[in-house]
């Protein structure tokens, strides 16, 4: 491992991935790579999610090709010396920012959307000179596979290396020096990237998981509150970081947004949600049989039907869930929704405080509830305040 990682520093050191132009050429190489290659990119996704090719193309592909164009329309911006704002000490002198590679990046994929969350990073340590390890992660075996089958063929062999493996390889490179480590997962793994880096002062970039409540008021649209939940929540099966992971509403209006999410799903999914061609799986078994604990002891007020031979689980809503209890501990990451009732707003804000959270998303149509929100306190990623408007 450690000599495998020499060659890439080895790599970086001869500076041939500096100049602009070798970037821009990369890049190049990296869209042409996902434009002649999508159905096998598309494959490889079906086959680890059970995401249809829409789904696939709309949510993983789609966002790459995006973000390469906007990376080769202002690179050669980007790049460029900025001139610096002069003091009583420098103002004789010629100031300026030159932007500069940091050296070799370690990046740490995840399997939930296992390409798009792999080649994003990639593109950006590309567009600013750096050499890459690329781990993607064992758990989406088939798209790991995919990556370190193209890469190669397409991008500079030398700078850009794909190591697969499990838990043994990536405890391996985490003992190496890199200059920069970005890891998106969850909170547990992210923790140890983090000890692991600070041994050598690695600066890291973590996108993790977690818990990300919604708050329904009374003065909103609750048809178009409900239609956006059930897109967010159950989209990948439940299996994306900022999902909403819970509901806290009014107890008045926990039937009708039972009623509505339902009605939602169904027609998202069609009457015969297993069959639907839009509805993922799980990943794998050992995450099924965590989500399916999160059921035991709860009202099952819609769906809760499962299939452990295909790892399917179906949108599930759960009515009345007590604070406490397991399923309001950890992140979900499944097609599980609690709603836990509280007397209002105020009621809310305390409960989402007294808890860690990721993002959190607000329906209502009034500014005074809405302007309460700026109490939320702690390390909030992601705060949308959604105010209902009939758009769809």
């Amino acid at each position: 491992m450690e000599s495998r990682i020499q060659r890439v520093r080895a790599a970086f050191a001869s500076g041939r991935s500096r100049p602009v132009r070798f970037r821009l050429q990369q890049l190049e190489a990296l869209r042409r790579m996902v434009q002649e290659r999508e159905k096998d990119i598309l494959e490889a996704i079906a086959g680890d999610l059970c995401k249809s090719e829409l789904n696939a193309y709309s949510q993983e592909v789609i966002t790459v090709l995006g973000e390469l164009d906007l990376v080769l329309e202002n690179l050669p911006e980007w790049v460029a010396a900025k001139p610096a704002k002069k003091n009583l000490l420098t103002m004789l002198d010629e100031a300026y920012v030159q932007p500069e590679p940091l050296g070799v990046v370690l990046i740490i994929g995840a399997w939930n959307y296992p390409f798009v969350l792999t080649i994003q990073p990639l593109i950006g340590a590309i567009a600013a000179g750096n050499a890459v390890i690329i781990k993607p992660s064992e758990l989406s075996e088939k798209t790991a596979k995919i990556l370190a089958e193209l890469l190669p063929r397409y991008l500079d062999q030398d700078l850009y290396v794909v190591i697969n493996g499990g838990v043994e390889e990536t405890t391996e490179l985490l003992k190496q020096r890199f200059d920069h480590i970005l890891y998106t997962g969850n909170t547990a793994v992210g923790k140890i990237v983090m000890e692991a880096a600070a041994k050598h002062l690695t600066p890291v970039t973590l996108e993790l998981g977690g818990k990300s409540p919604c708050y329904v008021d009374k003065d909103c649209d609750l048809d178009i509150a409900c239609r956006r939940i059930t897109w967010g929540k159950y989209m990948n099966c439940g299996q994306t970081c900022i999902a909403p992971d819970y509901v806290l509403c009014e107890p008045s209006l926990q039937n009708q947004i039972v009623q509505k999410i339902k009605e939602t799903v169904k027609e998202f999914y069609g009457e015969n949600i297993k069959e639907s061609p839009d509805y993922e799986r799980i990943i794998n078994l050992r995450h099924f049989k965590r989500i399916l604990s999160l059921l035991e002891g709860q009202k099952i007020a819609f769906g809760g039907e499962t299939d452990e031979a295909t790892r399917y689980i179906a949108p599930t809503i759960l009515s009345d869930v007590d604070p406490e209890s397991r399923v309001m501990q950890e992140e979900i990451f499944g097609p599980i929704l609690p709603i836990v009732p509280v007397k209002n707003a105020d009621e809310a804000i305390k409960f989402i405080n007294s808890r860690e959270k990721l993002a959190f998303y607000i329906f209502s149509h009034n500014d005074k509830v809405l302007a309460g929100w700026e109490l939320i306190t702690g390390n909030t990623a992601l705060i949308l305040f959604l105010i209902n408007v009939p758009v769809y």
